[in-house]
């Protein structure tokens, strides 16, 4: 007999070869029909292999990630099966799941395949999927395989099995199709209940352009029909609430192709959103003890070598410009922690200077592939809310506790309130990819694990998401319409310092290293900002939106008082301005509305001669008559409350 450890902490007594799908049984017939996949000892697998030997089991269905992964994996190959069949001869190269959905990547030959074909590959999906063909798992030696799509004269799957090392190989088949695959998979097809092709393009095979062009064929399915009419309406939403539609329509940033491609510029509204949210940070970093740097745009392309960065990202950053002066090659600034490597390294250091914190809202510049641009999310150059930290090994859990608590502060203000923490840490299949000695990677992987344990954070643990110099917290937040966003990041390096030698004297008069903490709340204030506009549906907290207040003087016999109003609320340090047009009161009602202003003060007849003001709310209508002294008092503890940090 073996054991199997459940989430609730108790234990089963099975047969060895008992799979999770039979352990769910025995819990519950409608568990079981709904287990997707299964969590053995941390590894996702397919819930009918067999359990050989003691193990924790989770059983996923469509409620977890990892259950919606499984299922939008399997899907991918009931698409591959459909379009097999309805496009004899195709060839596939690669087809993951995604975020939300899949996608195959495909070489549909001479035939031709067009968004007209959508609906015959859903209707052909569904006829498969009513089917309720297993997927079986077939594990074969490399030789074998490669014998396999050697008779089907498949180079796309032979290249895949060149990159892979000799030994085991599995694939996975349903009904008539077959596909080399690591898995999990679900039980069977019967699982999608409803399948939609949303979207093709071209994909480069293995991303090279001097490759052949395949066909990426996206796709979504989910386990109600209903589910599926939901996740369309939400498209219609996000597409409502697209920040380059809500960027244009509200004046906030321009992108022109004689500036460059990826190089926003921010209009005045835009600018003033930008800059409040940056004296917002800069105000928490004060009260946190932050001190400001600024550091030059470009730098010597020897820093980067140093710090290990243009060894990594090199063909990701703008090349080197040559100087007149012999031997000198500078590049972009492509980050800026070695900028701050060398300023803490400025002057001599001691145990008692430490923490260091430096600041510094840096603009750092990398090479984007056009077709890989996306309004402010994705851009070739853009400005973090950068800092480092210097602290001694005893300081660092203190000091990514107190990143956490302003990463917190900052979400609670903008009002993004679900949020999981992810855990990056090494691939250690593959230490080629990262910088440091084991010792310290140990250390740092241990110290940020259990911080988050003990704020009491929501994680999730990803092996090889880790930087190349050490791990990450990242938190992963959720939008108003359930999208999920990375915002935020605390990276724990023991590496940089090596790299630069940096050293502070210790209590015992000897030299040490330091460790260094990177963070970034915002990430970057391009992509934060396109986030935030998204999540807000463009209508920005009272004490961040560009324009607080607009005046609607009813004719231009009030424009005179309206003076007055605006220059009350000026003296009170908020902002506004008066809609001056000769139009009906109602028509500057609807256009303020539809600018997203928060507030409404309408001015007429009685307002005038009463000292008054008639306020509105954007969405919610009349708020009643009060005095303009009154109503800037309402403004700021409306603010005073948003903004408050306890």
């Amino acid at each position: 007999m073996i054991n199997i450890s459940l989430p609730d902490g108790s234990v089963r007594q099975v047969e060895p070869g008992t799979t999770a799908l039979d352990i769910a049984t025995s819990i519950s017939e409608g568990l079981a029909r709904n287990v997707l996949a299964a969590e053995v000892n941390g590894e996702v697998r397919d819930p009918q292999r067999p359990i050989e030997g003691d193990a924790t089991l989770k059983l996923l269905t469509w409620n977890d990630d990892e259950g919606k992964r499984t299922m939008w994996h399997s899907s991918a190959h009931l698409l591959a099966e459909a379009l097999e069949a309805l496009y004899p001869g195709v060839k596939f190269w690669v087809g993951p799941p995604l975020e939300n959905g899949f996608y195959y990547d495909v070489d549909f030959g001479e035939h031709t395949f067009t968004d007209k074909d959508f609906p015959k590959v859903e209707q052909k999906m569904m006829e498969l999927a009513k089917q309720k063909s297993p997927y079986i798992r077939q594990e074969m030696g490399k030789a074998d395989a490669i014998a396999y799509f050697t008779e089907k004269q498949d180079e796309y799957k032979l290249d895949l099995l060149e990159g892979l090392e000799d030994g085991t190989i599995t694939f996975y088949t349903q009904g008539n199709f077959t596909d080399l695959c690591r898995g999990p998979h679900m039980p069977h097809t019967g699982f999608v209940k409803a399948a939609k092709v949303m979207s093709i393009a071209g994909a480069y095979w293995k991303g090279d352009e001097t490759k052949k062009q395949l066909t990426r064929v996206y796709g979504i399915t989910f386990p109600k029909k209903s589910e599926l009419a939901d996740y369309l309406v939400l498209l219609e939403e996000a597409k409502a609430r697209d920040h380059r539609k809500l960027g244009k329509e509200l004046d906030l940033f321009h992108f022109s192709e004689k500036v460059g491609q990826g190089l926003p510029l921010w209009l005045p509204k835009g600018a003033d959103l930008r800059m409040r949210l940056e004296s917002f940070l800069k105000e928490a970093q004060r009260r946190a003890g932050y001190q400001p740097v600024i550091t030059p745009h470009i730098g010597n392309k020897e820093l980067y070598v140093t710090s290990g960065h243009y060894a990594k990202y090199g063909e990701d950053s703008f090349q080197p410009i040559h100087t007149p002066a012999e031997g000198e090659e500078y590049l972009l600034k492509p980050m800026n922690c070695p900028h701050h490597c060398e300023i803490f390294k400025a002057r001599p250091r001691s145990y008692k200077d430490l923490p260091v914190r430096f600041a510094e809202f840096g603009t750092v510049y990398r090479y984007e592939q056009s077709g890989e641009l996306h309004g402010l999310t994705r851009v070739r150059g853009f400005t973090q809310d950068d800092a480092h930290i210097f602290c001694t090994v005893d300081q660092v859990k203190e000091e990514v506790g107190k990143v956490i608590d302003l990463v917190l502060y900052i979400f609670k203000t903008l009002d993004f309130v679900d949020f999981i923490a992810q855990v990056s840490l090494r691939d250690p299949e593959n230490p080629s990819k990262y910088i440091g000695s084991d010792e310290n990677w140990e250390k740092a992987e241990r110290a940020i694990q259990e911080i988050a344990d003990e704020k009491g954070l929501r994680t999730v643990v990803e092996t090889g998401e880790a930087a190349f110099y050490g791990p990450k917290l990242d938190f992963m937040v959720r939008d108003a319409i359930g999208r999920k966003w990375q915002l935020g990041t605390v990276q724990i390096d023991y590496n940089l310092p090596e790299r630069f030698e940096l050293e502070y004297v210790g209590a015992d008069n000897a030299r040490h290293r330091p460790v260094m903490i990177h963070r970034a709340p915002f990430g970057s204030m391009e992509r934060f900002v396109a986030i935030l506009i998204e999540h807000c549906a463009g209508k920005f907290p009272l004490w961040l939106t560009p324009e607080q207040v607009k005046i609607l003087p009813i004719s231009d016999r009030f424009n005179e008082y309206a003076q007055g109003v605006l220059k009350v609320l000026e003296n009170h340090d908020i902002r506004g301005l008066i809609d001056l047009r000769s139009e009906k009161v109602g028509k500057k009602i609807r256009d303020a509305e539809l600018e997203k202003v928060p507030y409404m003060l309408i001015v007429g007849e009685n307002e005038s001669a009463n000292g008054t003001v008639s306020v509105r709310k954007q969405g919610e209508g009349d708020v009643g008559e009060m005095s303009a002294e009154d109503f800037a008092a309402r403004i700021h503890a409306e603010i005073a409350e948003m903004l408050k940090t306890n």
